[in-house]
């Protein structure tokens, strides 16, 4: 059985790019989560796991979408492997199957890791060099009443998203937070 897992750090951000490729790629199953590699917990690819049985092959699109660390990504790949189970990164052309995907994978695993320390050391030295000139980075707040009237432009359905966000100067990822809020609270418990 092919089983497929894909993942998003935040609940704004989309799964769907991930999916159609493991279904191109032909997975029976797709297990799919919205949640930061930070976390241990991950019930979904916990989930998959415990259902996997020797001759299966486990499919990501990325290697950063199934592991936290390159540690973390070592010891599925060693688990997969005691298991009898094969493993493929669609995006980094990685397959298990063959003792150069195997290498590849230890690889680009550990370069994987190395490319994120690197952007969040960056990251890093930039925010507190900011702050040490007396900015806290980030974007403004968006005033109050810019997000009322962007609601109120939604609301009576005569305009785009894109035609507020121009209108208003607020940003549409801030826009459709606000409309999911205020959905949420219409919205009776059950």
């Amino acid at each position: 059985m092919i089983f497929g897992y894909a993942r998003v750090s935040t609940q704004d951000q989309n799964l769907q790019l991930q999916v159609d490729q493991l279904e191109k790629y032909g997975c029976d199953e797709i297990y799919q989560e919205k949640i930061t590699t930070r976390k241990k917990e991950r019930p979904e690819l916990e989930r998959m796991l415990s259902k996997l049985r020797p001759g299966d092959q486990v499919v990501c699109y990325k290697l950063d979408r199934i592991s936290r660390s390159t540690k973390h990504l070592i010891e599925l790949s060693e688990r997969f492997e005691n298991e009898g189970v094969q493993f493929v990164s669609i995006q980094d052309n990685i397959d298990t199957t063959t003792p150069m995907g195997r290498f590849f994978f230890r690889v680009m695993a550990s370069i994987s890791e190395l490319e994120r320390d690197i952007v969040s050391e960056r990251t890093r030295s930039g925010l507190e060099s900011a702050r040490k000139r007396g900015r806290n980075g980030g974007r403004p707040p968006v005033q109050n009443t810019k997000i009322e009237k962007a609601l109120k432009l939604y609301n009576s359905k005569d305009y785009s998203i894109k035609e507020i966000v121009e209108m208003t100067g607020v940003s549409q990822a801030t826009l459709y937070r606000r409309i999911n809020q205020a959905k949420e609270k219409d919205t009776p418990n059950q």
